[in-house]
């Protein structure tokens, strides 16, 4: 794990896992070994989901597709996710597949998709930072998607560290890893 979490604190007994995952921005883009990508997604086809829906499809960038990926991002995101090894996007079904009814968990589901990718990331040395800041009309049409039955949920990127110095100066101070809001302001008993 990172020297990076140092100075964030969880209760005893958190597996230091779950502190040490963070969003950094200075990444490489030195390439990622396929049988640990393999793993990263195996780890995020078991996450659970209503009905065992698993609404979820991820986008990985290769290096045919990179520039085109990176296209689909916000501006400001680009400044930095141009050096990641992996842009991708997560993608969810919107309905239900034995009905066709509006699946209302589908966001929620893809929600612990990505975290069961972000956790075996870290758990294989690697680094995520979502990003809600895509360009999801885009995102959509470029992927050949209908819209009426997916939605863009939200980018990614996936890499290796490098040097917080190498990314442009205003984005330098921001490269730490947050806290988190008090215990008791997120759990009501």
């Amino acid at each position: 794990m990172s020297d990076f979490a140092t100075g964030r604190e969880a209760l005893a007994g958190v597996d230091p896992l779950f502190v040490d995952r963070w969003s950094p921005r200075a990444l490489s883009n030195e390439p990622i070994d396929d049988a640990a990508l393999h793993r990263i997604f195996e780890a995020a086809r078991w996450a659970p989901s209503a009905y065992n829906e698993q609404p979820w499809t991820f986008y990985t960038s290769t290096t045919d597709t990179f520039a085109s990926y990176l296209g689909m991002l916000v501006e400001g995101n680009q400044s930095w996710a141009k050096d990641a090894a992996i842009i991708g996007f997560l993608i969810g079904k919107k309905h239900l597949s034995k009905n066709g009814n509006d699946n209302g968990t589908y966001q929620l589901d893809c929600g612990a998709a990505w975290m069961s990718m972000s956790l075996q990331a870290r758990l294989e040395g690697l680094y995520t930072h979502a990003m809600a800041g895509i360009k999801r009309d885009q995102v959509i049409d470029t992927l050949g998607l209908d819209p009426a039955q997916y939605s863009a949920v939200m980018g990614f990127t996936l890499a290796k560290l490098r040097a917080p110095e190498q990314l442009p100066a205003g984005l330098q101070a921001r490269e730490t890893p947050s806290d988190r809001k008090p215990l008791d302001e997120i759990w009501r008993r």
